[in-house]
């Protein structure tokens, strides 16, 4: 691997012609949160136009993110390419009834400046209305032309049996990174069947496969909620004791690892993700065009099998200890 590398790599996901990298931008990094402090429009822009020039075509937004703020950012940035792109958005998850998905549909089409949405997907499942109504109306966006290929997102293996005995389904978004590997109980082996390709969000554990805390008490409150964390940290909610000192000691030798291979520990842990069974493609958000160099450099690295053999090795501990469960913030999970 060449230090200097930016070729992008793409993969196919169904119903969508356009090939898309196997890096995505992760639009949620531009706009304010409980995360991210949030772009002007014109940082936004120059952030995303490096990921593009730099092979990026993959966009992943959603309404609910600064309650469509991130989907006027995104369109206005990428209106003079529009058709070069592929655009993955998210209605709002209200209950999910086929009125509110046609107009929650509107709504992203208006914000988004455009008359297609690539990959529409629910953000999680609900149980207000019978899924079968969400996927009708869904199939039914595809059927209008609005919609190019339907998706979902933090759907478990029984959510995800249940969408497709009604509608297709081209990809599932989840919480995956190397150390939070729930999928691998079942979600993932049931993709990759169905040809379902896994889009991976929270890849760098929220800073943490970054090296950028060296203990669970630097991590800031609004990122010290998942699982990982106790539930004695602020804005915790999952009611578990949490792993943190497992979770730093594992951060601790994957870095050792990385340290050996002599590629940084946040390019390490976004490469491996590229080396997993159905994953499409890994979300990744930036919010200077310097980050985004560094994330399209993960593309290029191949793993060894010995390499990927010690990585898993290395976190089974912590993927054991939280199991099966895709949700990285509640306990029961939202998802089955």
């Amino acid at each position: 691997m060449s230090d200097t590398a930016t070729t992008m790599k793409y993969t196919t996901i169904k119903g969508i012609d356009r090939p898309v990298s196997r890096i995505a931008f992760g639009c949620m990094s531009t706009v304010p949160s409980q995360i991210y402090k949030g772009l002007a429009d014109e940082e936004a822009a120059k952030t995303m136009h490096k990921a593009f020039d730099l092979g990026i075509n993959f966009f992943d937004t959603a309404r609910a993110y600064a309650d469509g703020e991130s989907e006027r950012q995104l369109g206005l940035a990428v209106k003079g390419f529009r058709d070069e792109v592929v655009i993955a958005s998210k209605p709002k998850a209200g209950d999910l009834s086929a009125a509110e998905i046609a107009s929650e549909c509107e709504q992203s089409l208006k914000d988004l400046g455009t008359d297609r949405i690539d990959l529409y997907q629910i953000h999680w499942p609900k149980r207000q209305v019978p899924l079968e109504e969400t996927a009708r109306a869904m199939e039914k966006l595809i059927e209008q032309g609005k919609v190019v290929a339907i998706g979902v997102c933090n759907f478990g293996p029984k959510d995800l049996d249940e969408w497709l005995g009604h509608a297709s389904c081209a990809t599932d978004q989840i919480a995956y990174n190397i150390i939070f590997r729930g999928c691998e109980f079942g979600l993932q082996q049931r993709c990759e069947k169905e040809g379902t390709g896994i889009l991976c969000y929270s890849p760098l554990g929220q800073g943490m496969l970054a090296g950028r805390y060296a203990t669970a008490d630097e991590v800031p409150s609004g990122k010290a909620r998942t699982r990982h964390f106790s539930t004695d940290r602020p804005e915790a909610r999952h009611g578990e004791a949490g792993h943190e000192q497992l979770t730093f000691e594992t951060i601790a030798r994957i870095g050792a690892i990385a340290e050996g291979l002599g590629v940084p520990m946040g390019d390490l842990a976004l490469a491996w993700l590229l080396h997993q069974p159905a994953v499409a493609s890994v979300l990744v958000g930036a919010s200077r065009p310097d980050q985004v160099e560094r994330n399209v450099r993960a593309a290029e690295i191949e793993l060894s099998a010995e390499t990927l053999k010690a990585l898993d090795e290395t976190t089974s501990d912590i993927k054991d200890k939280l199991g099966d469960s895709l949700d990285m913030w509640q306990s029961p999970p939202r998802t089955r």
